[in-house]
């Protein structure tokens, strides 16, 4: 599938509270069941992970998604948006 999507990198910070695992699941449930979950999936380090949005209008509107994610609003991860161009 080609086209514009949003990658969204996730880093856990010190101190990371496995408590926010679950909401963020959720969060991830409900992007895909909108149509809006392209992939997403943990490091194999632990590190953190990645999600992929898609069938959004802009970069814009994939950060004030990005920004209700409870990884975010629990502070438990950083999170970085960038629109990519896949082919």
């Amino acid at each position: 599938m080609a086209g514009t999507v949003y990658l969204v990198l996730a880093m856990r910070l010190p101190g990371f509270n496995d408590a926010v695992v679950q909401p963020h699941r959720d969060f991830l449930d409900a992007l895909q069941a909108e149509g809006r979950l392209q992939l997403t999936g943990g490091f194999a380090d632990g590190s953190g992970g990645a999600y992929v949005l898609c069938n959004l209008d802009s970069l814009a509107q994939a950060q004030a998604i990005v920004a209700t994610d409870p990884l975010v609003t629990m502070q438990a991860s950083a999170l970085s948006v960038h629109e990519w161009n896949t082919r």
